[in-house]
């Protein structure tokens, strides 16, 4: 048992989101990576923390795979932006990133996406990177429309709750010494508080 963890604040009143967005850095991608995906079970590293899930599942009797609505293959073809190729996978990884999303895709009855990035550097600066996830997230958001006959996000209003507290290796199951994947997540919850 892992002691004097520390989990984000949620808000006080319960925030139904149409979608939820979640970007995890990957030290090793060379493109964004759309996950169409989420697994239950086979988490077997630790994170920095120690966390590993209770016999490696997720949610006990829970689904294998949850599928996101959102097509990500289709969102990767039509997501383009010069310099930075957009693509999709159906494995993402069973580390931090998988097991968040897994339970996002369980908990909001599959309205969830995961976006891997590479890391920030000469080729992909900050503002690349901005206008990249904002293409992608606006073709989810089309792409849902069209696969749903409704839209997935309410034109009421939205709301962000970001991980403030993680920071590049403290998810990676190596640590500062492999940084194979560090999965930063921010996550951005796109919906109406009840």
């Amino acid at each position: 048992m892992v002691t004097g963890l520390s989990f984000p604040k949620f808000p006080a009143a319960p925030l139904f989101a149409q979608l939820t967005v979640h970007v995890g850095v990957d030290a090793a991608a060379k493109a964004v990576v759309l996950e169409q995906r989420g697994r239950n079970r086979g988490y077997r590293e630790t994170d920095v923390r120690g966390f590993r899930p209770e016999n490696g599942v997720c949610v006990p009797d829970g689904p294998e795979v949850i599928e996101s609505r959102v097509n990500m293959k289709a969102v990767s073809r039509h997501a383009a932006v010069e310099g930075v190729e957009v693509m999709f996978s159906r494995d993402a990884g069973r580390y931090v990133c998988d097991y968040t999303y897994y339970l996002s895709l369980h908990l909001g009855n599959g309205r969830a996406a995961l976006i891997h990035v590479p890391p920030l550097s000469p080729g992909l600066p900050t503002s690349l990177l901005g206008k990249v996830l904002q293409v992608v997230i606006q073709e989810m958001l089309a792409e849902g429309e069209n696969a749903q006959g409704q839209s997935l996000v309410p034109t009421k209003q939205a709301s962000v709750v970001s991980a403030r507290e993680n920071q590049p290796g403290r998810c990676c199951p190596f640590g500062e010494k492999g940084m194979r994947q560090s999965c930063v997540e921010s996550s951005a919850v796109l919906g109406e508080a009840f």
